[in-house]
């Protein structure tokens, strides 16, 4: 059976289990199914079930269906006349994951028998479903949807964190603490995955000290499958049965047995489910041991020798790196992996020596260590990084891996992150458009041609379409401001106070994003007397708010926090800053439907892409970033706004020292006079024009859907087919 027909038959059988369609279980179907989170009707109609529970639950709608009886469903349906909602949306999502006629039917057809297996540690497809902790969870959930919608054969592996990443709460003096909860297995869109006798399906892994067991979960993301593997199961340890419970939690050995799990037993998983797949994507290093379990199969089923079998599996294996900072390369020691491989290592008759140098720059260098990133490289025919820029790095990172190569024939490329536009488009932008755009935009939202419409809008139903998505912003930063400070037992002023916070006429700066210190959160504050002087100019105000998590073990990430946090306690910036704890997808959102202005000043070049300023783009907010990561390749002088000219200081002291001058420099003279520059009719006129720039120039290139037609068309399609990767190096 092909993969097309494969994933017909499992559509129709998840409808099946819907049973009797009323109005429970066509409601109970599309919460199953994470097709609802990009679909601004069907969530519209969960919220408007009960706006205060869809709120308190997170917006997860098999938690809020759980609290009705059909009888309670029934009548609030009949009083909120949803009936049609419904049966519509219903019908939507049929037709949606049954449809053959799509992008990839006549793009990708190879891939219909012979799918990608995409592997990552994380997956950020909504903030009901925590097992994501930042950018690369939320860059593989928006690949995973557009691959839903152009219709791309793709099964996605990951693991199941039952307390997902930590909630973050500060306490009266800033600082992060970290707290983790279970989730509530049965009020999530998953299932478990069963055998033909209806038993859960368990892979088993080999390792020095005993088996290792997981038991996979199943998502629907659209058209997608979405597995999740969890050690929670009986015949494992205490300490193995809490492996899979935290995302980027434990030591190194909790780390590596993770990564055992992910990606060997994520190849062995699909294997017991009978899939074939031709290409083997390992979304960043912590997947990377997933070649030796493919060559282990290739040898066994195949009579193949060790070198045919490495040859074969690494013609089909695609492998991205996402950070040029050395710290996010996983790296283990030579015993650490022994104890976890060497039965695989064994089967495939390899010595310890070889596998050890598999994942060594220098193979005979005892002194160095096992890395992930390295042995993903050696078992791969086709790597890339995630921006332009980020390729020149990776390559000159990387170059002595290959040390007969000049730099620029280093086997590293590009294709450059995109997000998910109907994720992060606001659904008032959305009306917008569709009224300009041409009909089937939506379609097409990584080809160019739809995005020049933008051209056309009227300007101020552009410019008023932006401030109200930036009032809602406002209320919901006043409402969290209010429960932060409620939990921390703020006094009556302060609570009054948190209620008039922030001010919709002025112009609002955006910072939201992992708080690692190369990032530079604190850059703007560099100067308090000159920034007091911006913040607080008597006609041409400004305001910034912030958010983010630092790594539990990041001390000086969580100091950047607590500096910024406790800044309201400067009576120059209580109602100009503000720092929103517990930074996810909602929070995201919220902020880059927004904001005016998103910052971002990483000190260049440790920013492989940054996906969040893209996110700001579909919504009419402009960026001000170094260049950059994507900016780099984006800006062209009349979208958004640079800080310096792509050039960096051997001295880094110097170098925030420029770049913050830049900033301050292109606040005061650029960005403020240009945003309260009006004309007769109260509009920013020059402002507008950047805004439509932007959209028109951006929107299509940095979209998950182009991003995803890249990655067929240079990757996927040839990789399947056994033809040569091919590229852009430059």
């Amino acid at each position: 059976m092909s993969t097309t027909d494969r994933m017909s038959n499992e559509i129709n059988d998840v409808a099946d289990e819907f049973g009797k369609e009323t109005l429970y279980n066509k409601c109970m179907a599309l919460a199953s199914n994470l097709w609802w989170s990009w679909n601004d009707e069907t969530i519209s109609l969960f919220r408007d079930l009960d706006p205060q529970r869809w709120t308190d639950l997170h917006h997860n709608p098999v938690a809020l269906l759980k609290e009705f009886t059909p009888e309670r469903l029934d009548h609030r349906a009949s009083t909120m006349v949803l009936y049609a909602r419904v049966n519509q949306a219903y019908r939507r999502l049929k037709e949606y994951v049954t449809q053959k006629h799509t992008w990839a039917a006549s793009q990708a057809g190879v891939l219909g028998s012979r799918p990608v297996a995409y592997f990552s540690a994380e997956f950020g497809v909504h903030e009901s479903l925590p097992v994501y902790s930042g950018g690369l969870g939320v860059l593989s959930g928006d690949h995973v949807k557009s691959a839903s919608s152009l219709g791309l054969p793709l099964v996605a592996v990951g693991l199941f964190y039952k307390q997902g990443y930590f909630r973050q709460r500060l306490d009266d003096d800033g600082y992060q603490h970290e707290v983790y909860e279970d989730t509530a297995v049965e009020n999530l869109p998953i299932r478990p995955v069963l055998n033909e006798d209806g038993e859960p399906i368990i892979v088993e892994l080999e390792t020095r000290r005993g088996k290792l067991l997981a038991q996979a979960w199943l998502i629907y993301v659209g058209r997608v499958r979405l597995y999740l593997l969890d050690c929670n199961v009986e015949g494992n340890s205490p300490e193995d049965r809490s492996l899979t419970s935290r995302l980027y939690g434990g030591d190194e050995r909790t780390r590596i047995r993770q990564e055992l799990v992910l990606g060997v037993g994520g190849v062995k998983l699909l294997h017991q489910l009978g899939y074939s797949p031709g290409v083997y994507h390992l979304n960043e290093g912590h997947s990377a041991f997933a070649p030796l379990e493919v060559i282990r199969t290739k040898m066994s089923e195949h009579g193949l020798a060790f070198e045919n079998a490495l040859r074969e599996t690494a013609h089909q294996t695609i492998f991205t790196t996402h950070t040029p900072v050395p710290a996010g390369h996983d790296r283990f020691h030579a015993e650490l992996v022994e104890e976890h491989l060497g039965p695989l290592r064994e089967q495939i008759g390899l010595s310890f020596e070889k596998l050890i140098g598999l994942g060594r720059a220098e193979p005979t260098n005892d002194q160095e260590t096992f890395c992930m990133t390295v042995i993903g490289l050696k078992l791969s025919r086709t790597a890339n990084a995630v921006s332009q820029l980020h390729g020149h790095v990776s390559r000159r990172m990387w170059a002595h891996l290959w040390p007969w190569r000049n730099e620029e024939e280093i086997p590293i490329g590009h294709i450059t992150n995109g997000v998910h536009t109907q994720t992060w488009l606001a659904p008032q932008m959305k009306a917008l458009f569709d009224r300009y755009f041409p009909k089937d935009w939506l379609d097409h939202v990584g080809d160019v041609n739809p995005w020049s419409a933008v051209f056309g809008i009227d300007p101020g139903e552009l410019w008023e379409t932006h401030n109200t998505l930036k009032s809602s912003m406002i209320s919901f930063v006043r409402w969290r401001i209010a429960e932060q400070s409620g939990r921390r037992k703020g006094g009556p002023d302060e609570q009054s106070e948190n209620k008039s916070i922030l001010n919709p006429n002025h112009l609002t700066i955006g910072f939201a994003r992992r708080f690692a210190t190369y990032k530079r959160a604190n850059l703007i504050f560099r100067d308090l007397d000159r920034l007091d002087a911006i913040v607080n100019h008597p006609s041409r105000p400004v305001q910034i708010v912030f958010s983010g998590k630092a790594h539990p073990k990041d001390e000086p990430g969580k100091e950047l926090i607590r500096f910024i946090s406790t800044m309201k306690n400067d009576s120059r910036f209580r109602d100009r800053v503000v720092f929103i704890e517990d930074y996810d997808i909602n929070v995201c959102r919220h902020f880059v439907q927004g904001v005016d202005v998103w910052l971002n000043n990483p000190r260049r070049p440790m920013e492989a892409s940054g996906t969040s300023g893209q996110k700001v783009v579909f919504n009419g907010g402009l960026n001000f970033s170094i260049l950059d990561g994507w900016w780099a390749e984006a800006f062209d002088g009349s979208n958004g706004f640079a800080i310096g000219r792509g050039l960096s200081h051997a001295n880094d002291t110097i170098c925030d020292e420029r770049d913050a001058d830049l900033i301050y420099d292109i606040l005061e003279n650029e960005i403020t006079s240009m945003f309260y520059d009006r004309d007769q009719d109260g509009l920013p006129q020059s402002w507008i024009d950047f805004m439509k720039n932007s959209i028109a120039t951006l929107g299509w290139r940095f979209s998950s859907d182009r991003m995803v037609m890249d990655y067929a068309r240079m990757c996927y399609v040839p990789a399947a087919g056994g033809l040569s990767c091919k590229m852009d190096m430059k």
